[in-house]
């Protein structure tokens, strides 16, 4: 999960660097998200059909080795234009990950397991964003962003490696059958959770990507500090998610945090926006992101992994996963543009707008928890 998104964070937390080495602008900075998001976003059902008939192991493989050839492919850059390319291959691993993790938690652990197990795997896409805040910066400091960036692609590699070696042998064929039996159930939680997804999605990615820019640009940090924003959110998300998740893996729980938790990361966006006329309040600005927001989406997979048997594990989860991804699409151009015309302070209220309607979003599946807890006391 850390390999699936790691070029996405190493671009923002490294991106005052590559702004002045490669001659981007903040809006080309944003496309790059666009990109990788808007290729995960379209591969998603493809990928979660992919995991239901291939099996989880080999797709896990594949998207290391892919995302170890996307991180490649951004270290070698000379311009934009390979840039984005390299990043749009950068969305197939993306598209491949929830569904192939989210199948091996349910052939692998117990449903009393699953909330907690998701978590802490959902909780490794925060990882990648410590690492791409604080370890890959210093290195960046050090030996270059290039040097930083193939480092990460040889570790991929020797991830690869490892999943090969160490996860469950694959049963192609019974997934498929399970999958076609299932299809005509009725998915409407998987899709409230979709379009909950998207919203929240818009506003993560915008925070993700222009975090360090921000912190560097707005309120004259070095780029080191600047990428060490990043590394505080990731630390944050890791905390919340696995915390979260635990929660909601409870009976009756998980329906209700999505509302709750985008409610919190809309207090976290307007830190933000104060934070450029108090300055230190954009250390706990960060934290409220990780914890509230980003944790979101791991309670978002829970519910998921509640509603779908085995053979259906892969699509429902790359339905809501492309939901989430479109989210990231079109969420830094919007903030970048609205900051290239009116400023920071304005974007900021954008992101908190978007987390506002998350929750809205979210509010029916709150009451079809509540509904289902009753149904069970009685």
């Amino acid at each position: 999960m850390a390999f699936s998104m790691v070029q996405l964070f190493l671009l923002g937390a490294l991106g005052p660097r590559l702004v002045d080495d490669l001659g981007i602008s903040r809006t080309v900075l944003g496309l790059t998200t666009t990109a990788g998001f808007g290729a995960a976003a379209l591969l998603s059902p493809l990928a979660g059909r992919a995991v239901d008939r291939v099996g989880p192991r080999r797709c896990v493989v594949a998207l290391l080795l892919l995302a170890a050839a996307a991180l490649g492919l951004i270290g070698a850059a000379p311009g934009a234009g390979l840039l984005l390319c390299a990043v749009a291959l950068g969305g197939v691993p993306q598209a491949l990950a929830n569904p192939a993790t989210n199948k091996i938690i349910l052939v692998a652990f117990p449903p009393e397991r699953r909330g907690a197990v998701t978590g802490l795997k959902q909780s490794g896409v925060q990882l990648g964003a410590f690492a791409a805040g604080l370890p890959l910066s210093l290195l960046a400091a050090g030996v270059g962003w290039r040097g930083a960036v193939w480092a990460a692609a040889v570790t991929a590699v020797a991830a690869a490696v490892w999943a090969a070696r160490a996860l469950p042998q694959d049963t192609p064929g019974t997934g498929a059958v399970a999958a076609r039996r299932g299809s005509a159930r009725p998915r409407g939680t998987v899709g409230r959770l979709a379009v909950f997804s998207l919203l929240l999605g818009c506003g993560i990615a915008s925070v993700n990507t222009y975090l360090a820019l921000f912190g560097s640009q707005r309120l004259g940090l070095n780029p080191t500090a600047a990428a060490c924003l990043v590394a505080v959110l990731g630390v944050a998300g890791i905390a919340g998610r696995v915390g979260w998740s635990r929660s909601a893996g409870r009976p009756g729980r998980a329906g209700a945090l999505p509302a709750l938790l985008a409610a919190g990361a809309v207090a976290a966006a307007l830190l933000l926006a104060a934070a450029i006329t108090v300055g230190p309040l954009v250390w706990p600005a960060a934290v409220a992101v990780g914890a509230f927001a980003v944790s979101a989406n791991a309670v978002s997979m829970v519910l998921v992994l509640q509603q779908a048997g085995p053979g259906r594990a892969g699509q429902d989860s790359a339905l809501v996963s492309a939901g989430f991804f479109a989210g990231f699409a079109v969420g830094p151009p919007l903030f970048g543009a609205m900051v290239s015309a009116v400023g920071y302070a304005p974007g900021w209220l954008l992101v908190a707008a978007e987390f506002l309607a998350a929750s809205v979003a979210a509010l029916p599946l709150a009451r079809c928890s509540a509904t289902a807890a009753e149904a069970g006391r009685s």
